[in-house]
């Protein structure tokens, strides 16, 4: 049985965990749930509990024996896991950048002066200010059909959304601009997705062994790295992207303050992140870059 949200992404996740493990013959069944951070979408998250209230109520049917396992979008993932849960793999990555979505700008640098871009990322806030600081940039909750809902109801002459969620709903003709991460370095974990299950349950852990892809899992390690160093949160002006080059895996973090208009800091490193512990250490490595810069 797998714990699901009930979003129409959520969902679509869930049903892709369930071919992959019914092609290997396994019997598998949904729980659809609704949580909390679905619920509340009058605040920003980072005001009312982070992204972890995605999670929890999954968690909780973890905990009860009502599900086996949850499937989660990574970048949701609180970057410590309660005790007696696991991840147990991190499946391969789909595009793991932003898009620039606009039904009356085919470009970011088309924006006029004094735009209204909707987003409730700190993180994108921050790059946004970063690239534009004539822009507006307003709050945006809810699921991913409620934003295209609300940019389609002429609140905001563009959104900022990642690029997976529209590619896996077949939504990819919606994106007019996909930022590089130079541009927009995505957030820890983005376009990934993270299998949680109890961690005393062997049995999942190797069932679940082959959908697990080593370099995405390497790489949103030393990511989600970062963020706990930094403090942990989700809902932090942070943004942690690796990759591999050869053996090496490099890198990089941006950290901005949303309350003043301050330079972002940057940092980067590489090594060869063999394994996960290693991959970890190149993110804390990063994360005291950033600190010692000013970020905090």
């Amino acid at each position: 049985m797998i714990a699901t949200r009930e979003s129409r992404l959520a969902l679509w996740q869930a049903e892709h965990v369930k071919a992959l493990l019914e092609q290997r013959g396994h019997e598998v069944s949904l729980l659809g749930m609704t949580t909390k951070g679905d619920q509340i979408l009058d605040r920003s998250l980072s005001k009312v509990g982070g992204k972890g209230l995605f999670v929890k109520e999954l968690e909780v049917a973890l905990e009860e024996g009502h599900a086996d396992l949850a499937v989660h979008s990574l970048k949701d993932v609180p970057m410590d896991l309660p005790e007696g849960f696991a991840l147990a793999c991190v499946m391969e990555r789909e595009d793991p950048r932003d898009a620039f979505v606009s039904n009356r700008y085919a470009a970011f640098a088309d924006l006029p002066q004094g735009a209204v871009v909707g987003t409730s990322s700190l993180r994108r806030v921050v790059l946004l200010r970063s690239l534009r600081p004539d822009l507006k940039i307003e709050p945006l909750r809810g699921n991913l059909d409620t934003r295209l809902r609300k940019l389609d109801d002429g609140n905001y002459d563009a959104i900022v959304l990642a690029a997976a969620g529209l590619k896996r709903l077949g939504l990819g003709q919606r994106i007019r601009q996909v930022f590089e991460p130079e541009q927009m370095l995505p957030a820890a974990g983005q376009g990934a997705l993270g299998i949680e299950v109890r961690a005393n349950r062997a049995d999942l852990l190797e069932i679940l062994a082959p959908l697990a892809h080593q370099s995405t899992w390497l790489a949103v390690a030393a990511e989600r790295a970062v963020s706990r160093a930094m403090g942990g949160s989700c809902s932090m002006p942070l943004a942690a992207f690796a990759t591999f080059s050869g053996e090496y895996l490099q890198l990089r973090a941006a950290w901005g303050d949303p309350d003043t208009a301050t330079a972002l800091v940057r940092a980067q490193s590489a090594s060869a992140a063999a394994d996960l512990a290693r991959a970890a250490e190149l993110g804390t490595q990063v994360a005291g870059q950033l600190r010692a810069a000013g970020a905090h």
